[in-house]
């Protein structure tokens, strides 16, 4: 007999199809929250069958289920760890450990695609068109690979597998890939995936209403409160705020924290790591501990949501040659401009600042980082153009 415990995302549960593809009746399959997933280890090893096979996929269990492990490895050698996140790297050192999060291409890896690599390569599962379409819809949305090559597909199988039940969506997609040559959704499943970017668009931009702008240690976060969309909504809102270093998502009623980031030079799951969390460098996760609620929640409710840049303009555009105008809480306007070809200005009250930038987006990223503006309307721009245009007069 054989045993899988994995994540309960689609990540996870794509292991678990795979493990029901290749063992059938044979393989049990538990899906766990990270929090669960050690109190599931120890219920293995006290209760279950000791000639019985155990897989963990994308996750990593706890420092005394490690040696606990590592000790029912060393009497059965029946352990068989897969996972793809760095912060599981040390599970390396040992023989039933397999860690890999990037591959030899250059590829980001899921926990999905190195378990049906180990599933072929270990003859329990044959290659065949349909699951490696699947599995690399996965492993594209787990790394946000979609997102960069507009595999849209991968993003709908994501929702998919949150508009129907985990029981639903297991046995949906393991006909689908027995009956099927190639992967697709069926004609109702289309319907309820376009009703459902609907219902996410709107979410997403009550959302961007909320977000607030706090100084998080050596970063500048945008913390929002959401319990639904995570990964939707934090690619969104730091693609609209891009001059935070990353998104914290707070889902309260869960007590758990998700982070998001866009940029490169960020690694959230150091930030996750120091709650005792982990995840991706760019979406990781952790609890709401006593001090990432003080520093989420309790010394940043007291803020107002961060302003939009206005949407519709026509003059007041950013890098336009007039300069754009800029305005804050505090009633702070500020004129970025261009001087020279190699320089950008700011005028803060139309008293010239002494920071000199190299271009519009590092200047602009200065400006929402220390003063919290944000790009006026037309109307505001062209007021202060006539008020200017008047003080020249007089």
């Amino acid at each position: 007999m054989y045993k899988l415990l994995s994540h309960n995302d689609l990540d996870g549960v794509g292991c678990g199809i795979l493990a029901k593809l290749a063992f059938g009746k044979q393989m049990w399959v538990r899906y766990n929250s990270i929090g669960s997933l050690n109190r599931e280890i120890e219920f293995f090893l006290e209760n279950d069958h000791p000639e019985t096979f155990l897989f963990i996929t994308d996750l990593s269990p706890n420092q005394d289920n490690e040696k606990k492990l590592h000790e029912f490895y060393q009497k059965k050698g029946k352990v068989q760890l897969i996972d793809h996140h760095k912060t599981a790297i040390h599970f390396n050192e040992y023989e039933w450990g397999f860690v890999l999060v990037e591959d030899e291409e250059g590829k980001l890896t899921s926990a999905t695609s190195l378990f049906y690599q180990y599933l072929v390569e270990h003859n329990f599962l044959e290659e065949k068109d349909a699951i490696t379409e699947f599995v690399e819809l996965v492993r594209q949305y787990d790394t946000w690979e979609w997102e960069k090559n507009e595999n849209h597909q991968a993003h709908s199988l994501n929702s998919l597998f949150y508009l129907v039940s985990i029981e639903d969506f297991e046995e949906k997609m393991i006909d689908r890939l027995l009956t099927s040559e190639h992967f697709d959704f069926d004609e109702f499943e289309k319907k309820m995936l376009d009703m459902e970017e609907d219902k996410i668009e709107r979410y997403i931009r009550r959302k961007k209403r909320e977000i607030v702008q706090s100084n998080a240690g050596d970063y500048i976060a945008g913390i929002v409160y959401a319990e639904s969309y995570h990964s939707e909504l934090g690619n969104e809102l730091g693609k609209e705020y891009p001059h935070v270093d990353y998104i914290a998502i707070l889902n309260m009623g869960g007590k758990r924290i998700s982070l998001r980031t866009i940029h490169d030079h960020i690694d959230v799951s150091e930030i996750a790591g120091y709650f005792g969390g982990g995840g991706h460098q760019k979406a990781s996760g952790c609890s709401l501990t006593d001090e990432a609620y003080k520093q989420f929640v309790l010394d940043t409710f007291h803020l107002e949501p961060m302003q939009e840049d206005a949407k519709r303009n026509r003059y007041n555009l950013k890098h336009s040659s007039f300069g754009s105008l800029y305005k804050n809480r505090r009633e702070d306007i500020f004129l970025l401009y261009q001087a020279n070809e190699q320089h950008w200005l700011i005028e803060k009250n139309k008293t010239l600042m002494e920071q000199i930038f190299t271009s519009f987006e590092e200047s602009e990223q200065f400006l929402k980082r220390n003063y919290e503006a944000w790009l006026v309307r037309d109307d505001q721009f062209v007021e202060y153009l006539m008020n200017e245009v008047k003080h020249d007069k007089y």
